[in-house]
């Protein structure tokens, strides 16, 4: 039940705090060797976004797909907050032990601090990656295990994660039978190229979730499918802030998960016409013919989204 979005200033409140996490988050992973207390700033994000989260998750999830599905400006710290926060979520549904977790999602805030300007210089270049862009990209989780220890990051796990956050894990062990440190990578692993596949570059659009979340399961076997299908399972084939088109032909956005990954709770925004509907129509998606055809790009939606709006009749729809 949404108790935190029935006006505009709570929006307006609830956006700041997380446009405000992500641009500190950006600050520290841009200019780590500036910045004083790295451990203790970046255990205050974790906090932070944890606290958020514990708010209202699908409001949440809401607004860090829309800011990971508009624009590649500030990629880098865009994407970490995302992987922070669907690992955390991983790590809820897996039952880790608190350990595990802290430093599952501390090694996705980080993993990219020692590329974290040349990962923005390449979401709004429109050409493949150069080749020192390629050795760069390479040597980065090393180097980014170099950046941490300097700055005082003592944390084995946290370190051997980031460490191994690109390593294939081929072996055919169940995922719970791995050590630690091969687990945490392989979960931090697939929750990336998750987050990659949403995000749009200049050089591509971002894929809609849904298909993202199908290519992870579909191209995975073993212990691979089942971090797949723990994201599906927590977020949906659909997440919060995402668009959809529903087979009346309408366009909707999602504002909240449901039992059944492939039935979220939608609102309308575009009318059969194509047009803006005015007002928003809050919808259910599991009445035949009611369903969703399709998910769509949120570049495929050129209309003025009234988010708060949307928002405020969800937390109407749930509270009734």
């Amino acid at each position: 039940m949404s108790l935190i979005v029935k006006t505009e200033d709570e929006y307006e409140d609830l956006l700041g705090l997380w446009s405000d996490l992500e641009s500190g988050l950006a600050v520290v992973l841009t200019h780590p060797d500036s910045v004083q207390e790295f451990a203790q700033r970046i255990h205050q994000y974790d906090r932070w976004l944890q606290d958020l989260l514990k708010q209202d998750t699908d409001v949440s999830l809401y607004l860090l797909f829309q800011l990971a599905t508009k624009s590649p400006v500030g990629y880098s710290a865009s994407h970490a907050l995302v992987c922070g926060v669907l690992c955390d979520l991983i790590a809820s549904d897996f039952s880790l032990p608190r350990t595990q977790r802290d430093s599952l999602v501390r090694a996705a805030l980080t993993m990219n601090v020692a590329m974290t300007v040349l990962q923005d210089e390449m979401a709004t270049q429109r050409g493949r990656p150069t080749r020192e862009q390629q050795i760069a990209i390479k040597e980065h989780p090393e180097k980014a295990v170099q950046i941490l220890e300097s700055k005082g990051i003592t944390d084995a796990l946290w370190l051997d994660v980031v460490r191994n956050h690109h390593a294939e894990d081929v072996s055919h062990e169940a995922l719970i039978m791995l050590p630690e440190p091969r687990r945490l990578a392989h979960i931090l692993l697939v929750v990336d190229r998750y987050a990659a596949m949403i995000s749009p570059r200049e050089s591509r659009e971002g894929q809609s979730a849904a298909d993202s979340a199908s290519k992870l399961i579909q191209g995975q076997t073993g212990h691979g499918g089942v971090v797949g299908q723990a994201l599906v399972r927590i977020v949906g084939f659909c997440p919060p802030g995402t668009f959809v088109q529903l087979e009346d032909s309408r366009v909707a956005i999602v504002t909240r998960r449901t039992k059944l990954p492939n039935q979220p709770a939608v609102v309308v925004v575009i009318d059969e016409q194509g047009k803006l509907a005015r007002p928003p129509v809050p919808h259910s998606t599991s009445g035949t013919g009611a369903g969703i055809a399709s998910a769509l790009l949120a570049s495929a939606v050129r209309e003025r989204i009234n988010h708060h709006l949307i928002l405020q009749l969800d937390a109407a729809t749930a509270d009734a």
